[in-house]
């Protein structure tokens, strides 16, 4: 069967999509393999090959029973289509915006910047910015009614921000941003101190640029 393949997950940690998927993966506490060759992210599992972020932590928690950690993807379909609903509220309304503006305050604050950024353009900037600021708004709305995006636990709609959320925060202008808004704040806290993404975000800071095995499921979230 596909599930006892070993999972191999090809592209840079830096990317925000590889950065994706090693979360999900390593939150459902799933052995895999990292090889950071590629520039682009593919999930290999055994003759299954995928190759956009959000397909993949979907097909994560289709694919591997329940047994270790809660439902990242819902527990039906009411919940599994307010999830829906929130991660295409990520790839369509977040997510630009808050890349631009992530690689716009690292390219002009000095920082090293995620991905290669070629225009210093302030107006666009601005937009993104006022763009982002719409999104949080409604964001906040939701996070006073709840925990988390779809309800009182932590699922793939709050995962999948995680990445682009994390550049954001690493700029003085971007953490202004994410603060400027109580709800957005705790919420941002709360996701980003998991220890799934603390590893993801150590990894990310060694660079690797060789094959990494991770053993969650053996040694509490380790890599060796």
């Amino acid at each position: 069967m596909a599930s006892q393949a070993m999972l191999q997950v090809f592209g840079q940690p830096a990317s925000t999509d590889v950065a994706r998927v090693m979360v999900c993966l390593l939150e459902r506490q799933l052995d895999f393999e990292l090889d950071p060759s590629g520039h682009q992210v593919t999930l290999t599992h055994g003759n299954v090959t995928l190759g956009d972020s959000r397909d993949i932590c979907r097909y994560v928690c289709t694919e591997f029973p329940r047994w270790c950690t809660r439902d990242l993807y819902g527990a039906g379909a009411l919940e599994r289509a307010s999830i829906e609903q929130w991660l295409q509220a990520e790839a369509q309304s977040f997510d630009a915006p808050s890349s631009a503006l992530a690689l716009f305050h690292l390219a002009v604050g000095g920082a090293p910047a995620p991905a290669p950024y070629v225009s210093g353009d302030e107006a666009a900037a601005v937009e993104s910015e006022r763009q982002l600021v719409r999104v949080l708004d409604v964001y906040d709305g939701a996070l006073g009614r709840s925990a988390y995006l779809a309800g009182d636990d932590f699922t793939l709609a709050d995962l999948s921000h995680l990445p682009n959320a994390h550049y954001l925060a690493c700029s003085a202008r971007g953490r202004a941003l994410l603060a400027s808004r109580a709800n957005v704040a705790r919420w941002y806290a709360a996701i980003s101190s998991r220890p799934a993404w603390r590893q993801v975000v150590a990894v990310q800071a060694r660079t690797a640029h060789y094959p990494v095995a991770f053993h969650p499921s053996a040694s509490g979230h380790g890599a060796v």
